[in-house]
């Protein structure tokens, strides 16, 4: 009667009310699908009801009364629950569903299609799943058919043989699932290979800053403490500028047939080891040779020497020629030289004399120039306040007060924070002007140029001055009397000219781009100004304006080609 039964089920007879009951009591509230852990639900290979394994499992169902539903999760034992996630659990479940479709429906062809057609005996089958990359393996039974032999343990541990799997085996897999009331049907795990652990690519940890931000900060006094900039990273002589991390070897692993997968070792850093540092002999630090200054260059750090001024600059140090950084803490008195390849720091001030960067320059107390001074940076100028001097800022230039100077920016001249003054003088900038008061009410005369590349032009006209001295030089020579004296002075002079003249085309290149700059640059260069006071002469390019009355909070720029002011 119940094998009758089941046949009308498999084959599509009609359902009353009281037979669905009956199947549900069969079931147990049962579903055919089983509902595993929340977290583990993307682990299951879900299969419509139509699938040649459901055929299968509703004709064992038939036979024995009562079957636990299908599931193939992808699961390891309770301990270590996830195999597989992401990309990969999604393959491998791609994998599975292949493995299931052509083995069910092989083996569901062989089920009698009516209840009249004999029953044949079939044996159960162990089936053994494993990854492609040969690192988990399952387990799954399909039951006997009519007849056929039951689930032993030698039909596993022949499958397991033939699959040859020797390596993170369950030893106890093949005792006690032929016990299991679950063996059918179910996905159990069988072996687990170790992964490859590759080794961890080796890393610096900088201990000094890459990169020094410039950043003028203002107070809530609008002041700027200029002595407090600290654009010098100073370093002692064995100090370690950098942390090595090494790397570390990787580790084989092995998969479940036995096979060793190689492991990657760690690559080494790249140590940015560069002049007067050195890495220590466990290779794990980077220490500087000497005393000096840390800088970046932009693949290595390098320690440049720091010459130390404990006082001024007087006849007492003399002029200063210094390939590094260059402190003074204090002043540089009047008729002496100061050059530097690297930064100057001055903590007091610079009097008439000349202050050479090829970095930045810091002048905590300002410039009191006496019509003398000349202070060129290569980078850019940060200064209390410029009194009668000529400033040469090849970026840009930050202070709190300009008086009676002539100053050369290829940037920016910002004069905001303190007095943010500009009285008297010429500034000339690239792009912009910003100060806070422009000119005097006594209408002292005071000239803001934008455009250009001022320092170059000024140097430009310097050559231009030097070619037409040394062409006089060369034609007085020339009339001169022969003699040795006379070959070797001209032989110098024509080789100074010929020099100079190449200087003087690139120059005359440089102008030529400049020409081509875009409207939109040529129109975004303006003067800021809080006041700016009758007697200002504003030029920007070839255009130029005359300040007839007093403006406020205004913006000097091109309009039209003509200079307005906003």
């Amino acid at each position: 009667m119940a094998f009758n039964k089941f046949f009308s089920r498999l084959f599509g007879g009609s359902r009353d009310e009281d037979e669905i009951e009956e199947l549900e009591d069969e079931s147990e509230g049962q579903t055919p699908q089983a509902e595993p852990e929340d977290d583990l639900s993307d682990t299951v290979l879900t299969l419509s009801q139509e699938h040649p394994l459901f055929r299968l499992w509703s004709f064992r169902k038939g036979h024995t009364g009562w079957m636990p539903p299908p599931l193939l999760q992808l699961s390891g034992p309770p301990d270590r629950p996830r195999l597989l996630s992401g990309e990969e659990l999604t393959k491998e479940l791609s994998r599975l569903r292949t493995a299931i479709d052509g083995a069910a429906s092989s083996r569901a062809a062989q089920l009698p299609r009516t209840p009249d057609d004999p029953c044949p005996n079939v044996d159960a089958r162990a089936a053994v799943f494993m990854t492609r990359d040969q690192l988990a393996a399952w387990l799954f039974v399909y039951p006997p058919i009519g007849e056929g032999q039951e689930l032993s343990k030698e039909m596993v541990s022949k499958a397991i043989s033939d699959s040859g799997i020797q390596y993170g085996l369950d030893e106890t897999l093949p005792d006690s699932l032929p016990e299991k009331p679950d063996r059918y049907f179910h996905l159990f795990p069988l072996a687990q290979g170790t992964a490859a652990i590759h080794g961890k690519d080796g890393s610096v940890v900088d201990l000094f800053a890459r990169k020094i931000e410039r950043e003028v900060t203002v107070d809530e006094f609008n002041q700027v403490d200029y002595s407090s900039l600290n654009l010098v990273q100073n370093v002692e002589e064995g100090a370690v500028i950098c942390r090595i991390i090494l790397p570390t070897e990787g580790v084989p692993g092995k998969t479940v047939q036995g096979k060793e997968i190689p492991a990657r070792n760690g690559r080494p850093a790249a140590v940015p080891q560069g002049r007067n540092t050195e890495v220590s002999e466990d290779g794990t630090k980077l220490v500087a040779t000497r005393s000096g200054h840390v800088e970046f260059t932009g693949r290595a750090f390098m320690v440049k020497p720091l010459l130390d001024i404990p006082g001024d600059v007087d006849f007492s140090v003399g002029s200063i020629n210094f390939l590094g950084d260059v402190h003074v803490h204090g002043d540089i008195c009047s008729g002496f030289t100061v050059r530097a390849t690297g930064n100057i720091t001055v903590d007091g001030v610079v009097e008439a004399s000349t202050v050479e960067a090829g970095g930045d320059l810091v002048v905590a107390k300002g410039v009191l120039g006496n019509n003398q001074a000349v202070v060129t940076a290569h980078q850019t100028v940060y200064a209390k306040y410029l009194e009668n001097c000529r400033v040469h800022a090849r970026e840009s230039l930050q202070t709190d007060c300009i008086v009676n100077c002539d100053v050369y920016s290829d940037g920016t001249v910002q004069v905001r924070s303190g007095r943010g003054t500009i009285i008297g003088g010429c500034v000339r900038a690239a792009t912009e002007v910003n100060a806070s008061i422009v000119g005097s009410r006594s209408e002292r005369p005071t000239m803001v140029i934008l455009g250009g590349q001022p320092c170059e032009d000024f140097e430009k006209e310097l050559l231009q001055q030097e070619l037409r001295e040394m062409s006089d030089e060369l034609d007085k020579v020339s009339r001169q009397p022969d003699s040795p004296a006379k070959l070797s002075r001209l032989s110098t002079l024509r080789m100074k000219i010929a020099v100079d003249q190449k200087k003087l085309e690139q120059f005359d290149k440089e102008d030529a781009q400049l020409l081509t700059l875009p409207p939109e640059e040529i129109y975004d260069m303006r003067l800021n100004g809080g006041i700016v006071y009758p007697g200002t002469e504003i030029r920007i390019g070839m255009a130029k304006l005359k300040v007839k009355q007093e403006n406020r909070q205004c913006t000097a720029r091109l309009v039209d080609g003509q200079v307005c002011i906003l």
